[in-house]
């Protein structure tokens, strides 16, 4: 298998840190450079559909992007430790986390960044005031991660799971434009410093991306 990434972005950064966690090390990794256009090619629109980035290619040559549909396919392959649920009730709930996970934090947080950040430019017909307003909405979605986080260690269940891995690399993604978690949401500042020290963490970073 073959796992089409870039160092910057947020969703491919997923896809790295699940790997981690899960200890997954035989699958290449291919690196894309989107600044130069390589997630546009006749050869990788073949293959994806879309310029989409990251994208899975099975070793039937199936392809398959989007980050969480690429983690649920390395879940039924590499099942341990569990990330998407163990039982029908837990599933549910890692299910309803990561759909709010991505509504009300990924999304606004990555127009916020794409439509505000200077280097964006190259990539985005950027509109200044559509990423001020989602900038807002990914703050005040940060009160209902902060409500939960008050009763539990982790977003959806006893553990970590794939709803913490996308939110927390939503919320970090915001670095770019110096985003910084409010001082009065104690919880997710607390659950924040917990996903940076993981171990997985440093995969998940962004790395220098290609000359």
């Amino acid at each position: 298998m073959k796992i089409y990434d870039t160092p910057l972005a947020p969703n491919p950064r997923r896809v790295r840190w699940f790997m981690a966690e899960k200890g997954i090390t035989d699958i290449e990794v291919i690196t894309l450079n989107l600044m130069e256009a390589e997630h546009k090619t006749p050869e990788y629109l073949a293959k994806a559909g879309l310029p989409n980035v990251p994208m899975l290619e099975m070793d039937d040559g199936t392809c398959v992007t989007e980050s969480v549909a690429i983690c649920r396919y390395l879940e039924s392959r590499y099942p341990e430790p569990n990330l998407f649920g163990r039982t029908p009730e837990e599933t549910a709930l890692i299910e309803m986390w990561l759909r709010r996970a991505e509504m009300m934090v990924a999304t606004p947080m990555m127009m916020g960044v794409r439509h505000t950040h200077p280097a964006m430019g190259a990539l985005e017909q950027q509109v200044p005031v559509i990423g001020e307003h989602n900038l807002q909405g990914a703050t005040r979605a940060l009160k209902v991660l902060d409500r939960r986080l008050a009763e539990s260690e982790w977003l959806a269940t006893d553990r970590l799971t794939i709803t913490d891995i996308v939110a927390f690399i939503s919320l970090d993604f915001g670095r770019m434009i110096k985003f910084r978690v409010p001082e009065d949401l104690a919880h997710v500042r607390r659950w924040a410093e917990a996903m940076r020290a993981r171990p997985a963490a440093s995969a998940g970073m962004p790395r220098k991306a290609p000359a």
